[in-house]
């Protein structure tokens, strides 16, 4: 990479523009509140 490349910076974009790309909304517990590790324990001792 050339150091000219840096001579030129992009403008800067504000916040208010910004627009997400990830969706960060909560999702639902596939396990329903069950602790998978207490489970499989005690079906593999009973």
């Amino acid at each position: 990479m050339k150091s000219e490349d840096y001579r030129h910076l992009p403008e800067p974009v504000r916040p208010e523009d910004m627009v997400a790309e990830v969706d960060t909304r909560p999702v639902p517990d596939p396990d329903a509140g069950i602790n998978r590790d207490a489970a499989n324990a005690l079906e593999a001792g009973g």
